[in-house]
């Protein structure tokens, strides 16, 4: 496989956070100044829709990294070209993925980048924006953003800055626990949602975003999955209840063949990085999917002869969506947050919403079609939870995130946590010791 355009892009990527790593700040000296960048409306929506562009596109964007992390670091998937040194790297995981792999950099510059690209633009648009429900939209589109690109970083490292900029150029950020940055992103979503409780979306930014995206059910669903990272299950479940489920609520992701899915033009048109392992989806053999479970099918094709099973999902075409969350997600965010509460009746009826799903019940066409589950007690409640959210959100970049949190053990995955990257350690003193595993 020619690696020679990732490694272009990387090489962008790294020289974006090396010229001011542990400053978090991405000003261009020969461009424009932020003043002059941000001084109009449509100055300011352009820039927050060049957030999705950096979230989505090509093997640097946060879809490839975060769903190639997640998917080799769980066992999801496997490297299937060994030239691929640093999904090599992830697939074989613990010491072996270093502070220089371009997919681990590329994800931290990229997060970083997109965080402080967020808060320019929250910073500038009530300043600049004078019409108040214009301005709403511009400021929640952009939340959504900055609370995924957050949570990102509380995924996948021990700790995250906690800020993005200093007073003066001489100031390192700090860092605080990733539970912090959960929290740190459903405050993002807050001030979102008061933003527009006070000043309603303007229909007129419309025609400016990205279609596909349903702003408010979105910055719902991303509380409710942040908050329940957070532990805060009151306010996860009350998230949880205000969106939108059906096909009016969903919000994915949208491709072009000049910005095209990643997954599948990098990964599984061509089989040459990796691969789905088989129909156990990565889970240990007791909690494998049952044969009969239609979520199989839907993520993957058994083949009659060359790998055993390829990729599917929403990873078939160069122009197919991705969701940016599922309503399975969210149902199961309920069953979750019900069974912290040690509530087994009402955790396990969630629960038994996604088990009993039809695919022709399912906004994406996800359905398990099984009969429900029998529990008695809350442990085996959680366990089931944990079985069907990875079988429902397959490849969806949670997966380690979600092993943590129920407490799966650790032969399960092959990391806990990234390293940070030498192009953080190098320049930032306050950069954090690497997670020994």
């Amino acid at each position: 496989m020619k690696r020679t355009t990732f490694y272009t892009y990387m090489t962008m990527a790294t020289f974006l956070l090396s010229a001011a790593a542990c400053k978090k700040d991405y000003q261009d000296p020969s461009g424009p100044s932020q003043d002059q960048a941000f001084s109009s409306p449509q100055a300011i929506t352009d820039a927050a829709v060049g957030l999705q562009a950096n979230y989505v596109k090509d093997r640097t964007g946060l879809i490839y990294t975060t769903i190639t992390s997640g998917s080799l670091l769980s066992g999801e998937t496997f490297v299937t070209n060994p030239g691929n040194a640093d999904e090599g790297q992830l697939g074989t995981g613990g010491n072996t993925v270093l502070n220089n792999n371009v997919v681990v950099t590329g994800m931290w510059a990229y997060t970083n980048k997109i965080v402080f690209d967020a808060e320019r633009v929250l910073k500038a648009t009530n300043t600049v924006i004078s019409d108040k429900g214009y301005a709403s939209g511009v400021i929640a589109y952009t939340s959504i953003f900055k609370a995924l690109a957050l949570g990102v970083q509380a995924n996948y490292w021990e700790q995250v800055p906690d800020t993005i900029s200093s007073p003066d150029a001489t100031t390192r950020v700090g860092f605080i626990p990733g539970k912090q940055g959960y929290a740190r992103a459903v405050r993002t979503i807050d001030n979102a949602l008061n933003t527009i409780a006070a000043n309603p979306i303007s229909s007129a930014i419309t025609p400016f975003l990205p279609k596909g995206i349903n702003v408010v059910n979105t910055l719902y669903a991303l509380k409710a999955r942040y908050a329940l990272s957070a532990g805060d299950y009151a306010a996860a479940l009350d998230a949880a209840n205000k969106v939108d489920l059906t096909s009016a609520g969903i919000s994915t992701f949208n491709f072009n063949p000049q910005v095209a899915n990643p997954i599948f033009t990098l990964v599984s048109s061509t089989s040459n990085i990796y691969q789905v392992v088989d129909s156990t989806m990565g889970l240990p053999v007791a909690l494998a999917p049952t044969p009969t479970d239609a979520r199989i099918p839907f993520y993957m094709t058994r083949q009659a002869t060359g790998l055993k099973f390829v990729m599917s999902g929403f990873f078939k075409s160069n122009i197919q969506s991705i969701p940016v969350f599922l309503p399975g997600e969210i149902t199961l965010i309920k069953a979750e947050c019900y069974a912290r509460n040690n509530d087994l009746v009402n955790g396990l009826a969630e629960l038994n919403k996604v088990v009993t799903k039809k695919p022709s019940d399912d906004p994406f066409g996800i359905g398990a079609n099984l009969p429900p589950v029998v529990v008695a007690t809350i442990p085996d409640l959680l366990t089931q939870i944990y079985k069907h959210r990875r079988i429902e959100m397959f490849m969806s970049g949670q997966e380690i995130e979600d092993q943590r949190r129920f407490g799966r053990p650790t032969t399960e995955r092959k990391r806990n946590y990234f390293p940070y990257p030498f192009v953080e350690r190098n320049d930032n003193p306050n950069t954090p010791a690497d997670p020994t595993f």
